[in-house]
């Protein structure tokens, strides 16, 4: 179901209706010629995009997160908006987050990769953004500043990457690579 209403009012009423659980429920949107926002729970055509904002868990110390973030950013030299939408997208700052895959902690790291990254505890809120940011930064260097890829490669490993020339054609990783650059809002 589409509604057509206002930008400014689209916007009010999606922050109104976040809900207080850590999950998020994509929203499609777009804004038409005429500046109108479209707004629908189904992408019903090619025009919706999925609509993203940054929500930290109550229970999670907003403040905390952050900090390390851009410490750690700073740190390696990597945009602190880009590893905050990783965080958002990997785990939706969830502390103890566990994939099925067994990635863990707020950066979903694999366990080998942590073990490459001398990462002893995936739980540890700083110990693992700093080994993610890390990470990401080798993969940045690796792929020659390329944002695109180095997210690729963090989804789906750098050997698959440089395998392909390119973003390799697995539709979970250009669905992270997407979802990361809508909340990264940010051309990579």
């Amino acid at each position: 179901m589409s509604k057509i209403i206002p930008a400014a009012l689209a916007a009010a009423l999606v922050l109104l209706a976040i809900p207080a659980v850590p999950e998020a429920q994509t929203i499609y949107h777009y804004q038409d010629s005429s500046g109108v926002v479209h707004l629908s729970d189904i992408k019903s055509n090619a025009d919706y995009r999925p609509f993203f904002y940054f929500r930290i868990p109550a229970g999670a110390d907003r403040g905390q997160i952050a900090a390390i973030i851009a410490r750690e950013a700073r740190r390696y030299g990597v945009d602190a908006s880009l590893v905050t939408a990783m965080v958002e997208v990997e785990s939706g700052f969830q502390v103890r987050a566990v994939s099925p895959k067994g990635a863990q902690g707020l950066m979903q790291i694999m366990p080998g990769t942590a073990q490459d990254l001398k990462l002893k505890d995936s739980f540890d809120a700083s110990k693992n953004i700093e080994a993610g940011t890390r990470y990401m930064r080798q993969l940045l260097d690796r792929f020659g500043g390329n944002v695109k890829l180095a997210l690729a490669a963090y989804n789906a490993g750098p050997g698959a990457v440089s395998r392909c020339g390119g973003v390799p054609p697995i539709s979970e990783t250009k669905s992270y690579i997407e979802k990361v650059r809508a909340r990264y809002g940010k051309a990579i």
